[in-house]
């Protein structure tokens, strides 16, 4: 059975959210996350067809997300053209990176941006098969991941009141320059 549905790891969430005085508490991921105050990985105790649950959330801001998507983007077409190129997510630490791949991806973006091909709306995905509880993957168009967005995302998903915005928007990030 999956532990997030069982009423002692729900009543421990509770205690650990009583303590934290909020209504969730965040989780703590191996990876240290450089996008602050865009990204939020929390659990929360709702109801699914009338009983308790943990719910499992990772929440981002509309503008990471879309920067995500180019990234995947971009990366995709790079791996077409350079035989050698690794994507990011499967690199090891001291692996060759391809310099001429990596400036590639950083224009392949730009364009897409300037030409807005990628575009996003706000969406809460529900994943039933999620290995602790209910997981959610959840993307809202705000400027920053604070508690109190956090909270009023809990409230609306707990009360059935969440509204997504269903505009399809496009960001431009810009790259930091070394």
């Amino acid at each position: 059975m999956n532990d997030g549905y069982k009423e002692e790891e729900i009543e421990q969430l509770k205690a650990e959210c009583e303590e934290e005085e909020q209504i969730f508490v965040l989780v703590e991921d191996e990876e240290d996350m450089s996008d602050e105050n865009e990204f939020a990985h929390f659990q929360f105790v709702g109801k699914h067809e009338g009983k308790e649950v943990i719910y499992d959330a990772l929440l981002s801001t509309l503008s990471l997300h879309h920067s995500s998507l180019l990234y995947e983007e971009a990366e995709t077409k790079v791996a077409k053209l350079y035989k050698d190129y690794v994507p990011f997510e499967e690199r090891v630490e001291g692996s060759k990176v391809n310099e001429e791949a990596e400036q590639m991806i950083e224009e392949l973006i730009e364009e897409m941006e300037d030409e807005e091909t990628v575009k996003v709306a706000e969406f809460c995905e529900i994943d039933m098969d999620f290995e602790y509880g209910i997981g959610l993957d959840v993307a809202l168009n705000v400027e920053e991941i604070t508690v109190e967005v956090i909270e009023k995302f809990i409230n609306d998903f707990n009360n059935g009141t969440l509204k997504l915005d269903k505009t399809a928007y496009s960001f431009k990030h810009g790259f930091d320059e070394d």
